[in-house]
């Protein structure tokens, strides 16, 4: 059974380039015909791992394609979810699996609604990779920047589906994880005590370490929060494993520092207005991180860049 892969950024087509090396079927949706046609042009993708380039012609089509999708990898940003499901839901067939590997929470209860004769299987990924940029096909061309893992599971459906072995075969790192609500609920909780300050310190992970006070603050606050939201798991020792992380990541430029230095929108709406929203539902007051939020909304008005 084929597997289609909606979402033709790094990790789309770090997922798409190696279930084709392993020999299962899939195809990549395009954004339109143009891409579509900038994508042949290139005849697949080329994928970078550790220095040796390989390339695979995966096939391509764009959502107008009148085939039934049975399996989905829905790997675009959360704030493109809801138009690009919506745009493949006419060829999902009966029973079809949809794994969404977005940031932060909320992109997957719209597709659930949208999708009701659906699967929806979500899924949080470590894994590193970005498109090399320097090369002539660059828009194809995606190093593998860091070994990760992936966890995925159904809060609905405890049940593990049989194409987990897909991913085996295919050199994916993965668990099925029953408690995958309580992964995304702490890896939402990291990026909202890194990511933003990150925006607005205008530095590298490891600058965080001047403002040691204000992301033990931020912390305590996210850790209320995740006991308000029935997540006391994802709460435990979150100063510690934050601190962890930029240490671990100290030259890096997180993810949303570098969208807002490359003009591009941020995912703001799923993470730290995603919390906000929560604690306002639970009729929790976190100053903090409603004043972050808030400061963090203002600089990207200031940018010129979308805030919700």
């Amino acid at each position: 059974m084929s597997w289609h892969v909606l979402g033709a950024g790094s990790l789309g087509c770090l997922w798409a380039a190696r279930l084709a090396r392993a020999g299962v079927p899939v195809q990549l949706i395009l954004r339109d015909s143009a891409r579509l046609d900038a994508y042949q042009r290139a005849g697949g993708l080329t994928l970078v791992e550790q220095g040796q380039a390989r390339h695979y012609p995966v096939p391509g089509q764009t959502a107008a394609d009148p085939a039934p999708i049975q399996r989905l990898l829905l790997a675009c940003k959360a704030y493109d979810v809801e138009s690009a499901i919506a745009a493949v839901k006419p060829r999902l067939a009966p029973g079809a699996e949809l794994v969404l590997l977005q940031n932060g929470l909320g992109s997957q209860e719209a597709v659930a609604a949208r999708v009701p004769q659906a699967r929806c299987i979500l899924a949080s990924s470590t894994e590193g990779a970005f498109r090399d940029g320097a090369a002539p096909d660059g828009e194809w061309r995606v190093v593998f920047a860091g070994h990760g893992h992936t966890w995925l599971g159904d809060p609905l459906d405890d049940h593990p589906p049989a194409w987990l072995a897909d991913l085996e075969r295919s050199g994916i790192p993965h668990q099925w994880s029953p408690d995958i609500l309580s992964r995304l609920w702490r890896k939402l909780a990291l990026n909202c005590a890194i990511n933003p300050l990150t925006v607005l310190y205008a530095c590298r992970n490891g600058g965080l370490s001047e403002h040691r006070a204000e992301v033990a603050t931020l912390c305590a606050e996210l850790g209320q929060l995740l006991h308000s939201c029935g997540q006391p798991a994802a709460a435990q020792d979150l100063y510690a494993d934050v601190q962890r992380v930029i240490q671990a990541t100290a030259a890096n430029y997180s993810s949303m520092h570098q969208d807002v230095a490359q003009g591009r929108r941020t995912e703001i709406a799923y993470l730290l207005g995603h919390a906000c929203a929560a604690a306002q539902h639970h009729g929790l007051a976190l100053p903090l991180l409603a004043a972050l939020h808030e400061r963090l909304v203002q600089h990207l008005d200031a940018c010129g860049l979308p805030s919700h």
